[in-house]
């Protein structure tokens, strides 16, 4: 069973969407984790955006980094763009998905486009997921 593990920052929003999306497109053939260098809690945009599409991440919680075993871990994906990625120090291959944090505390960015905005990271996550399936 192949182990994945998504980092970003505070784990919120893309980790959080890329653990969900994950779990749908892999099933039981794999371990899936997410974490942050400076873990806060599930942004409710993200599981706004992710229940559109038929994916729960309520019960999913933000975790650090420094508590997932490297043991555990097969492939890691960083999905930081602006700000600096968490560092994991196993030895599992590394992968680095640039990917805009879709989260701001901008008070002049309205609920519509702060939706649009963690749409779509959510979609482009899904479709680079989509890239590690292995072929039937």
């Amino acid at each position: 069973m192949k182990s994945y593990l998504f980092l970003c920052v505070a784990n919120s929003a893309r980790s959080q969407m890329a653990e969900g999306l994950a779990r749908r497109l892999f099933g039981d053939s794999a371990r899936v984790q997410s974490a942050g260098s400076a873990p806060t809690r599930v942004n409710p945009y993200a599981i706004e955006v992710m229940a559109e599409i038929g994916i729960d991440i309520r019960a999913q919680h933000s975790k650090a980094v420094d508590t997932i075993d490297p043991a555990t871990v097969d492939l890691v994906i960083t999905l930081c763009a602006e700000e600096v990625c968490p560092v994991f120090l196993g030895k599992a291959p590394k992968l680095h998905w640039p990917i805009p944090d879709p989260a701001t505390a901008d008070p002049t960015i309205t609920r519509e486009d702060l939706l649009a905005r963690f749409r779509a990271a959510r979609d482009t996550l899904d479709a680079k997921l989509k890239t590690l399936r292995p072929s039937p």
